[in-house]
């Protein structure tokens, strides 16, 4: 049943015009277009004094839990973003567990704290790709409303993340309802009618270190 429902969100999509804008969230140089959140201080910090950017990558990791959250929000988008557990062992690790995520639709009136309003695309080892809707978020899949909670998870339709080390580009659809989770080119995920319509990205650090680069979006008239 979710393969028919995903084949014609997707059919929908192939016939819809192409992105009209592109944003660089994040292409290597610096974090001007983010700002950072922590579990320890409790408010917003300059972006690079958190998390500095290392061999044009993103790099998040230290001794406390937190965030980076883009300055601008978006309603209508492709965002695409390549990420990996980052290799080094001699890196200090919180927590054994390759745990973490990439929020969006974070709406601008969210409260700054550890698990923010909005919906997160699972970034986990066995399950990246799944939903997890925070803060009351809801959204229709298989033509069923998602339960409204504190933290639901939805888990993907099909495997696709590369070993661990390897990098992993993932891609989030929002358009006319449909949300569309891609991984590595697959599709593992599809939603409808979300309860939140536009908001900020939001980069997760739960304690695992983890390299992001490449950010974009690609924002639909």
């Amino acid at each position: 049943m979710r393969t028919k429902i995903t084949a014609l969100l997707l059919l929908t999509f192939f016939l819809a015009p192409l992105p009209a804008q592109k944003k660089v969230l994040f292409g290597g140089k610096d974090m001007t277009n983010w700002y950072a959140y922590n579990s320890v201080s409790l408010k917003r910090e300059r972006a690079d004094d958190v998390f500095p950017v290392e061999k044009h990558l993103i790099r998040l990791r230290g001794k406390s839990p937190g965030y980076l959250m883009s300055n601008q929000s978006f309603t209508s988008f492709k965002l695409t973003a390549q990420f990996r557990w980052n290799p080094d062992k001699d890196i200090e690790k919180l927590s054994k567990t390759r745990n973490s995520g990439l929020m969006y639709l974070v709406p601008d009136t969210a409260k700054d704290m550890l698990w923010c309003t909005g919906i997160q695309y699972q970034i986990k080892e066995k399950s990246t790709g799944d939903f997890i809707f925070l803060g009351g978020v809801t959204a229709e899949i298989d033509g069923k409303k998602t339960t409204a909670g504190k933290s639901m998870a939805y888990p993907k339709i099909q495997e696709a993340e590369n070993p661990v080390g390897k990098w992993n580009k993932l891609e989030i659809t929002v358009r006319n309802g449909t949300i569309i989770h891609k991984l590595n080119g697959k599709v593992v995920n599809t939603a409808k009618n979300p309860s939140v319509t536009s908001g900020r990205v939001l980069l997760q650090y739960e304690g695992y270190p983890i390299d992001f680069k490449k950010i974009i979006v690609h924002e639909f008239k």
